[in-house]
């Protein structure tokens, strides 16, 4: 199985540029971060290459909400112009809280037709789009409710590029049942995040019986990363036996 670091959530204890250096000696081959846009793209790809590091994942801009009516053109093009650079595989496009004054119908009409846009636009890039669902206890108000829906969304959409980032916390705090959800939704699962409730924690400090997750997700022939998207309740380091102990 392969983990990447999610360079917003580990490491901390350092500047984000030392950050990939640091997840390279511990191990990781891969990383991901929500927002690259503070940063040159050309210079952090070349972090990535001196450090031999993946760019798997980034997110589109937080100004780039796909529920929204207006930015989220402009946004996405600006997240793919940073995927290409650091030749990332993914890009997770946000879909945030309803906005003020809008129904839940038109919005989640919104979000549909954005996504839509987004595969033609994207189409034989090599980019992969992922929809997340994420819990309503922390995100309360959010127009994409379940993991149900983001993977029926990716399959109405039929792009062949497109579908769900499955956030094995926020499925947790929601809906439970992960073992199944894995099996459910294996089809069209394209990145996995992983982190305990309900502290948010690394894997093992919470809820979740993690081995037999992680058996679905090698049963169904999952080939993809797993982002280690936590919050490390000490030193990242100190942390990360989990991934021999739980998933080796």
């Amino acid at each position: 199985m392969r983990f990447a670091a999610n360079l917003k959530w580990l490491f901390t204890e350092l500047p984000f540029e030392a950050r990939f250096d640091a997840a390279a000696a511990a191990g990781f081959e891969g990383v991901e971060y929500a927002s690259p846009y503070d940063h040159d793209p050309v210079k952090l790809d070349g972090l990535l290459r001196a450090a031999g590091l993946k760019q798997v994942l980034i997110n589109t801009p937080a100004d780039a909400d796909a529920c929204r009516a207006d930015g989220f053109r402009d946004g996405f093009e600006r997240a793919m112009e940073y995927a290409l650079v650091l030749d990332a595989g993914l890009v997770h496009v946000r879909a945030g809280a309803r906005p003020e004054g809008v129904s839940q119908e038109r919005a989640y009409a919104r979000l549909i037709t954005n996504l839509a846009w987004a595969a033609d636009q994207s189409s034989g890039s090599g980019v992969s789009l992922v929809l997340e669902a994420q819990n309503r206890r922390d995100n309360p108000g959010r127009v994409l409710r379940t993991q149900a829906e983001a993977a029926a969304i990716a399959e109405a959409l039929d792009a062949g590029h497109v579908g769900v980032l499955l956030d094995l916390y926020h499925a947790q705090i929601d809906e439970g049942d992960l073992i199944t959800k894995v099996r459910e939704l294996q089809p069209y699962t394209l990145h996995y995040q992983v982190a305990d409730p309900p502290g948010r924690h690394e894997p093992g400090t919470g809820e979740i019986g993690w081995p037999a997750v992680f058996a679905a997700i090698r049963a169904g022939g999952y080939e993809g990363w797993i982002g280690c998207e936590y919050e490390p309740r000490d030193r990242t380091l100190d942390g990360l036996g989990w991934i021999e102990e739980l998933a080796g």
